[in-house]
């Protein structure tokens, strides 16, 4: 999973509310029951699917001792350690490996067969297959995953198991939110937190997977530019997660559990019983898969810089991108018309346009129709009742997101 498709949902939806405009009958939406508003046909939903758990929160899984290790390996003394099933407390290493540079990448060396099927546990014992529940109790929000944190959190796991390390997430905090205490093993990150996309880079103010999704689920995955056409939020019914590292709890507090408290929302929104599970299904090209097939090859894996995207629409359905690019783009052409994506905030405000431009003004919904809207910023901001509910969120969950600037938006 490189990133949640939000561009790509909004292409699909726009094209579908270009059919619906036109009373085709093919269109998912029928109409709503206010002027110019539609709604998504009954019994139709929405299920993702990433072949891995979402970079941020949702990666931030309690590692046990059986398991290969994904960062630098854990040495630990033998005879002082406890296991869950003598003490509340899961110790630390007394031999610490050193501090990883925060600004670095982050190395995983988690090694999964494709042809043998990962060991979960359920009931306290030892299983091989998909899945059936989650390993370790949800976090609060700013909580550690140290000593005092990693016995409540393994709850699913056999009684002898130890907590020994934690999987990674590249995913830095944001600024203004509490820091990874980035200690030795399992007190290496902190969870529930804020945090913006890994890079190899500089910082950037793209927020993680774990937290757009957990966003989602409150707002809906259709953005503010399309509620103005929208009588209720398009939430997603399920997430289904690929074969690799998993917690059920875990996903269930980044997606879910950060959000559940959050009150006053405007009518139609709310906090979605999203449901969450696991296939045991491996994507050929992942991180694991590619280093178990070339374990004994030399060099590094960097991840490519391209990416497919693709919807179900009948002109142009694929989008091909190299560094955020159309394939194909030289130096000299970038800024130019050919340069956008497909999928860019300004060529979807183009196609909003164009389905505006093809509706009758006095069909127009009341939001755009009672007043002169221009930039694309100003017909975000008239989408008010989700407004109202990201406002809400930020004030009770989600204070320290990073927007961009305002002037990132006021094109026309």
């Amino acid at each position: 999973m490189h990133r949640p498709i939000q561009n790509e949902e909004e292409w699909y939806l726009l094209y579908q509310l270009q059919l619906a405009a036109t009373l085709n009958k093919e269109s998912i939406f029928v109409p709503g029951t206010q002027r110019g508003l539609w709604k998504l046909r009954p019994n139709l939903l929405f299920v993702f699917f990433s072949s891995h758990t979402p970079c941020g929160d949702a990666s931030i899984i309690p590692m046990l001792e059986f398991e290969e290790q994904p960062c630098c390996p854990v040495i630990r003394d033998q005879d002082s350690s406890l296991s869950l099933e003598d003490s509340g407390n899961v110790k630390t290493p007394e031999n610490e490996r050193k501090h990883e540079d925060p600004d670095g990448p982050v190395t995983k060396k988690m090694r999964l067969d494709p042809g043998t099927p990962a060991r979960f546990f359920t009931n306290g014992t030892a299983q091989h297959g998909k899945q059936d529940s989650g390993s370790f109790a949800s976090g609060v929000r700013g909580s550690n995953l140290t000593v005092e944190r990693l016995a409540d959190v393994a709850c699913g796991a056999p009684r002898s198991a130890t907590v020994v390390d934690i999987y990674r997430t590249g995913a830095k905090c944001v600024p203004g939110e509490a820091e990874d205490l980035r200690k030795p093993g399992a007190a290496y990150h902190q969870v529930g937190l804020l945090r913006v996309k890994p890079g190899r880079g500089d910082r950037t103010c793209s927020m993680s997977c774990s937290d757009k999704m957990a966003r989602w689920n409150v707002l809906g995955c259709q953005g503010a530019l399309l509620m103005h056409f929208l009588e209720e939020p398009i939430y997603l019914s399920a997430v289904v997660i690929g074969k690799c590292p998993y917690s059920q709890e875990v996903m269930q507090r980044a997606l879910i559990g950060r959000c559940q408290n959050v009150l006053a929302l405007p009518k139609g929104y709310g906090v979605q019983e999203l449901k969450i599970q696991q296939s045991d299904l491996l994507f050929e090209q992942s991180r694991c898969a590619v280093q178990t097939k070339r374990a004994d090859s030399p060099g590094r894996l960097v991840p490519c810089g391209a990416a497919i995207s693709w919807a179900a629409v009948p002109e142009q359905p694929l989008d091909v991108t190299a560094n955020g690019f159309p394939q194909g783009t030289t130096k000299k052409g970038i800024g130019s018309l050919q340069a956008r994506s497909r999928i860019s905030k300004v060529e979807l405000f183009r196609s909003f346009q164009k389905l505006l431009s093809s509706i009758s003004e006095d069909k127009w919904p009341d939001s755009l129709r009672l007043q002169k809207l221009d930039t694309y910023q100003e017909h975000k901001e008239a989408a008010s009742a989700y407004q109202e509910a990201w406002s809400a969120l930020r004030k009770q969950a989600f204070a320290s997101w990073i927007r961009n600037p305002p002037d990132y938006h006021q094109f026309k």
